[in-house]
């Protein structure tokens, strides 16, 4: 990330929605900061707001209690998911830092599994829950960088987008991480575009 994320301030309020285009759950976590290429929104400002992402992600029914120091290390967790997931994306060895930092979080015990009503949910140990929480957002990053899907791992290519998923497509040639967000207005821009060159007025540049 280049430089600390920034707080809410006069932050647009859509700046500070949650993301989850990415497809892996460590990559929406990533996107707990916003704009990086430009603003680093910070959208994990108080421990109340990581425990809103841990229920708006699908991990647990009920909001964790987060402490200050849970919120830091996971901020901690995010930016090595976040350096470890570039440098792959450039074919790169991850740094060595960085995963002791994910192995870290992920030696703890995970959010456990549970079966209600015929439907598989996690739910939050007796103790250290917070760190369960974030163990099991580690361990997916592992799963994720471990498997054969590495080479999908994209940075969208919209100008103001930036945002990291999983190439998904049979071809592999995604370049936007939603086609009718980002694809959607690229799409729109070189129909701009055409049109303005066919009438003789290539517009602004």
């Amino acid at each position: 990330m280049k430089g600390e994320a920034s707080g809410s301030g006069d932050v647009p309020a859509e700046e500070l929605r949650f993301d989850f285009r990415s497809g892996r759950l460590c990559l929406a976590f990533v996107a707990t900061v916003g704009e990086r290429w430009r603003g680093n929104h910070e959208r994990l400002r108080e421990p109340a707001d990581l425990a809103r992402w841990y229920v708006e992600a699908g991990l647990l029914d009920e909001p964790p209690a987060v402490t200050a120091a849970g919120l830091e290390a996971a901020r901690v967790l995010r930016e090595a998911v976040h350096r470890i997931a570039q440098a792959l994306i450039a074919a790169h060895p991850p740094a060595a830092d960085d995963e002791t930092a994910v192995n870290a979080a992920a030696a703890l015990p995970p959010l456990i599994p549970v079966l209600r009503a015929g439907t598989g949910r996690l739910t939050l140990p007796p103790t250290r829950a917070q760190q369960s929480a974030l163990s099991t957002v580690a361990r997916e990053a592992i799963d994720l960088f471990t498997s054969t899907g590495i080479d999908r791992i994209r940075e969208c290519v919209g100008p103001q987008c930036g945002l990291l998923f999983v190439d998904t497509s049979r071809p592999g040639l995604r370049r936007w991480c939603s086609s009718t967000a980002c694809g959607g207005k690229a799409r729109a821009a070189t129909y701009r575009h055409r049109r303005a060159a066919s009438s003789g007025n290539p517009g602004p540049e």
